[in-house]
Parts: C-alpha cells; sequence; structure tokens
C-alpha cells in the first residue's frame, strides 16, 4: 500500500493529531479534504451561523493551500447542515461570493443531525495545479 501524504494548514496541526485524522491527504495531482468547520482558533465553534460558514471555507482556503491548490481547483463539494431549510439562504449568499462564476464546481448538500457542536462542514476534492 503507498504510503499516505498527509496535508496539514499552517497553525492547526494539533486539532489534527488530537482528533487522529489529516486535514488533506494528497494523491498524486488529487487533494482530498477532510470536513472543514468553522472553528476558531482555540478549537471552539464559531456561534454565529454566518460567521460560521465563512470561517469553514476560510479553513478549508488555508487547507488547500497547505496542498498546493486553491478554491479555483475544487472539482467535488460536499456540505453538511444541521438545519438545511432555514440554513440554505446564508450557505448560498457565502457559497456566491467564494465561487461567484461558472463553471461551479460540483456540489452535494446533506442534511445531519449532529456535527460535534457545528452547523456547517464542508469536504472538497480539488485538483492540484502543474
Amino acid at each position: 500500500m503507498a504510503q499516505r501524504n498527509a496535508i496539514f494548514p499552517a497553525g492547526r496541526h494539533d486539532l489534527y493529531e488530537n482528533q487522529t485524522y489529516s486535514a488533506a491527504i494528497k494523491s498524486d495531482d488529487l487533494l482530498f479534504v477532510s470536513g472543514q468547520v468553522g472553528s476558531r482558533s482555540d478549537g471552539s465553534p464559531e456561534p454565529d451561523f454566518e460567521a460560521q460558514v465563512r470561517l469553514a471555507f476560510a479553513n478549508l482556503e488555508a487547507t488547500l493551500k497547505a496542498g498546493g491548490a486553491t478554491l479555483d481547483d475544487i472539482v467535488d463539494v460536499t456540505t453538511f447542515h444541521t438545519d438545511p431549510e432555514n440554513q440554505f439562504e446564508t450557505i448560498m449568499k457565502v457559497k456566491g461570493e467564494v465561487f461567484p462564476e461558472a463553471p461551479y464546481p460540483n456540489w452535494t448538500a446533506i442534511g445531519v443531525n449532529w456535527l460535534a457542536g457545528y452547523d456547517f462542514e464542508i469536504k472538497v476534492i480539488a485538483r492540484i495545479p502543474g
């Protein structure tokens, strides 16, 4: 079996060590990013929902950068939502800012009943340029 090439964003390695998973795994020219949440620097959830979504995207962007990719390199998105019906408008607002024009990545949204204190999580697959 090939060795996993683990990727960690700057300043957040302890979080992943404590939870025993990698922020992302690089495989050839693909980057498989674990679910990113709106966690503050101390690891706690951002209480304001819109700020939590924005922080999840910022944490995603930091992980992509550590793996040599950007938001523009994302090809597949999966998001998890604790209250999709009531959160949809806010998520679409932020999504429109992050991905302002076509072609958009494909996207699957899943309603869940628990995210360990969070209300939004995003995981992606990106193609590393070059």
